[in-house]
């Protein structure tokens, strides 16, 4: 699975939503999927503007800012497919799916399989294919998912799946959150390098109000201290922080994790 894999006149826009939230738009002119639209009324202004019409709609988890839209888009356009995580607990879904399903688009001539990621939520999917992820709110730009149900070996589980994708795989997460995740992410690892750089480059895509997304895996393995909990200048941080030695990459990772919760 390598990038840019995008069937030909298919793009991907972002959707702003709320304060911080990105609805990513999949589409070819013609028809669009759309993802976790927390809010439906950007979405159907962005499908009238462009004369788009809507096929289906994907769901990560179970949180009001990405499942907020659902009732109204559904109510818009009957027999709209919404996909999303199983358990019945989400209201709209007409179609559950788990680790491995293939998800079909036929009209974007895409197709996407689902992975399990649990750990910001229980229920917490990704979707991927064309080498791209829609990770939601599990793998961040330079940070990860607040812990709200999972436990941190599950979080360090799901972005171990994620880490194993190919390098040039495009993350397209949900907020953005980049430039508070740098800030933290600085205060863990101040000598790097990477980071530094990636720094100076998201403070001039943020004066120029342009999105930081969607980023690479590459990227965020030499960036983003979630993903580097085996690194030692990470260990060293986080037992610095917590006053103790930490034995294995999981206490390392849920030490930032703590760490992140309260800087």
């Amino acid at each position: 699975m390598a990038a840019n894999t995008l069937p030909s006149g298919v793009s991907i826009y972002p959707i702003p939503a709320f304060t911080d939230n990105y609805i990513w738009c999949v589409h070819n002119e013609k028809h669009a999927v759309v993802v976790d639209p927390g809010d439906a009324e950007p979405v159907l202004a962005y499908l009238k503007k462009n004369n788009l019409s809507l096929s289906a709609v994907l769901i990560t988890h179970h949180h009001r800012d990405h499942t907020g839209g659902i009732a109204k888009l559904a109510s818009a356009l009957p027999d709209l497919p919404i996909i999303g995580p199983r358990g019945g607990h989400i209201r709209g879904i007409t179609k559950s799916v788990s680790q491995g399903d293939a998800v079909a688009l036929p009209l974007l001539s895409m197709s996407l399989h689902v992975m399990e990621v649990p750990g910001h939520t229980l229920d917490h999917i990704a979707f991927l294919g064309h080498g791209l992820v829609f990770c939601g709110d599990t793998l961040f730009s330079a940070g990860c998912g607040r812990l709200f149900e999972g436990s941190p070996e599950q979080m360090h589980h799901s972005l171990n799946k994620l880490k194993r994708l190919p390098e040039d795989t495009q993350i397209y997460c949900t907020h953005e959150y980049t430039r508070a995740n740098v800030n933290f992410a600085l205060a863990v690892e101040p000598n790097n390098a990477a980071l530094q750089q990636y720094s100076d480059w998201v403070d001039i895509k943020r004066a120029a109000d342009e999105p930081t997304l969607p980023t690479t895996l590459g990227q965020q393995k030499a960036i983003n201290p979630f993903l580097r909990s085996h690194e030692l200048s990470v260990k060293t941080s986080a037992e610095a922080f917590s006053e103790q030695s930490l034995n294995d990459d999981i206490a390392v990772f849920a030490a930032v994790r703590r760490w992140k919760d309260e800087f």
